[in-house]
């Protein structure tokens, strides 16, 4: 592990992972590596519940960097576990940051319409136990990393600055980056010591980039469910209509 990104989620942290796996420090640990292999959700799992017994070499196996959720929930412990490490803060201003975050994050993992859930719902045979474990992962390390009750924006604005203090107070200034991701290559690539690429800095995930990519996701989902529960209606809609043509009159 190379480089550690602390920043909470919605500070820059989809284009920070970006921008290292362009520095050659990839592949980068984040919440996306987590979904496309849900059995790794048991790791945070495992953490949540003791992160001091955590095999962090081994979570990180054949990763050079982790930007983001699920690692910046145990950032103190990776941080530790990694002194060679070099650690990258996300910011950005905190009421942007809190709005972006209620838009997005907090959203997404929000209880769904019922009508979704039912259109959604998988069984218990296609809802895997992976899954699950997934699914509260997400919730528990965003809690985590917000202090929880992050409807109260007092207190979630709190946390976010008293986050930023832990990490400048825990980390030593010649091994910290604070970075906000609109200044571009220069502060990064001098803080890691590399050149500065000649591709623009990516920019990723944006608010409208995340809420497109959640609706096209629950539109995969839920286009095929209620094509198939409206065909049922109407195939039940057409046999009691053909049973009332067929019944005699009384």
């Amino acid at each position: 592990m190379q480089i550690i990104g602390v920043g909470l989620l919605r500070t820059g942290t989809t284009t920070l992972a970006l921008a290292l796996d362009k520095l050659g420090y990839g592949p980068c640990y984040n919440m996306r590596a987590l979904t496309s292999e849900p059995r790794r959700a048991a790791d945070w799992a495992a953490a949540a519940k003791d992160a001091e017994s955590v095999d962090w070499d081994r979570v990180f196996a054949g990763y050079e960097s982790s930007v983001g959720s699920p690692g910046t929930a145990f950032w103190r412990e990776i941080v530790d576990a990694f002194p060679a490490a070099k650690v990258v803060l996300t910011v950005r201003d905190p009421e942007k940051w809190y709005d972006s975050a209620a838009r997005t994050v907090s959203a997404s993992i929000a209880p769904q319409p019922l009508l979704v859930r039912l259109l959604s719902w998988r069984g218990p045979r296609g809802h895997s136990a992976e899954d699950e474990v997934l699914e509260e992962v997400q919730r528990l390390t965003w809690e985590k990393e917000v202090g929880g009750r992050f409807a109260d924006r007092d207190h979630s604005l709190a946390s976010f600055e008293e986050h930023i203090a832990n990490v400048r107070a825990h980390v030593p200034a010649d091994r910290l980056l604070v970075f906000d991701v609109r200044e571009g290559w220069a502060p990064l690539c001098a803080f890691l010591g590399v050149p500065e690429p000649a591709d623009p800095f990516p920019r990723e995930n944006d608010t409208a980039t995340f809420q497109r990519r959640q609706r096209d996701a629950l539109t995969r989902a839920l286009v095929p469910r209620a094509i198939a529960v409206t065909a049922i209606g109407t195939v039940v809609a057409l046999t009691a209509w053909v049973v009332r043509r067929r019944r005699p009159p009384s």
